[in-house]
């Protein structure tokens, strides 16, 4: 059987208040989470893993625009720059949530969303413009909030579904799990419905990330 595609799309929040130990601790983070998505990707040889990136700051844009396939996959660091334009990124992945650009016979695309502070753009009228999709509205998506001013109310409703929490990380571990874990279960949960399996995400626990003791941490 031919592999069938499963399309995933960072969203990172590259605003100003990422600068410094936060942007360094998410981009170390994704490099090191990168191979255990290929490994991920192996144990499902029915469905081919592809890579995207999209930053939003000031404006949105694509980091790593083209579909990337895992294996081929090479991080490049994001950096920080201006306001927090989450609607405008939104806007942008909505477009490649149509038939076409996505093929029909795709899996569940994986949207997943890292941020750490509040939108200052229309971020309803992006997140309504992904939902109005049909990719946008079958799409896993998982959101992880860096530190104590991430507004979590935001993303809670990018999430979409109640029994969904976004996953917090208020130090560099926490950050780290998280975004190993949201890489590899998201994955496994858009890769298995070839198989009709249930989603594995609408099951927390047990598959919320780890707990994380950081006493020697600085939190954010």
């Amino acid at each position: 059987m031919a592999n069938r595609p499963v399309h995933f799309i960072w969203l990172l929040d590259c605003s100003y208040s990422m600068q410094g130990e936060k942007i360094g601790q998410l981009n170390y983070a994704i490099r090191e989470a990168v191979p255990e998505m290929r490994s991920v990707a192996q144990d499902n040889p029915a469905a081919q893993l592809l890579l995207r990136t999209l930053t939003f700051s000031t404006t949105a844009r694509w980091h790593h625009q083209d579909p990337v396939p895992v294996e081929n996959f090479t991080w490049q660091d994001v950096q920080v720059d201006g306001m927090t334009n989450l609607g405008e990124a939104l806007q942008l992945v909505a477009r490649e949530l149509d038939t076409p650009p996505m093929p029909q016979r795709a899996l569940k695309p994986v949207l997943a969303l890292v941020s750490d502070g509040v939108p200052t753009d229309d971020w309803k009228a992006g997140l309504r413009a992904v939902d109005a999709t049909p990719w946008g509205r079958k799409a896993v998506r998982v959101a992880i909030a860096i530190g104590a001013d991430a507004d979590r109310t935001v993303l809670q409703e990018f999430l979409g579904n109640p029994e969904l929490q976004p996953l917090d990380a208020n130090t560099p571990k926490q950050l780290a799990a998280a975004i190993r874990w949201a890489s590899t279960a998201a994955v496994k949960a858009a890769s298995q419905m070839v198989a009709g399996a249930t989603d594995p995400l609408a099951k927390q626990p047990p598959y919320a990330p780890p707990v994380l003791d950081d006493d020697d941490d600085d939190v954010w």
